[in-house]
């Protein structure tokens, strides 16, 4: 389910920022980076909201956002850099990302 930050989903044209990864046997620090990254991200302009799933070592989370440039402010934060680079060296023995423009979005709750 999407932890959106306002009330209410956002109105398309928006976008997401999709990010799949596998872990790596060395955790040291990632939880406490990825709490630090989540409470952060979630204070920048045009951030939206996320969703995340976790599964036996694979995960994907999705941030999604205003606009591009919001997307490039949180890639270019330093404290997001360092956690990339931290990904990059230890946490991830893979990861891919993508950015879309949700054009179209429909919601439906019970």
């Amino acid at each position: 389910m999407i932890q959106w930050l306002a009330d209410a989903p956002p109105q398309a044209p928006f976008y997401a920022s999709i990010f799949n990864y596998f872990l790596s046997e060395n955790l040291q620090g990632y939880a406490e980076y990825d709490a630090e990254t989540l409470a952060l991200v979630q204070r920048m302009p045009g951030y939206l909201g996320y969703e995340s799933m976790k599964q036996e070592g694979r995960g994907t989370f999705i941030s999604y956002w205003a606009d591009m440039a919001s997307i490039q402010n949180w890639a270019a934060h330093p404290v997001h850099q360092k956690a990339k680079e931290l990904g990059r060296s230890t946490w991830y023995r893979y990861y891919h990302s993508f950015v879309a423009e949700v054009q179209h979005a429909r919601f439906h709750a019970h």
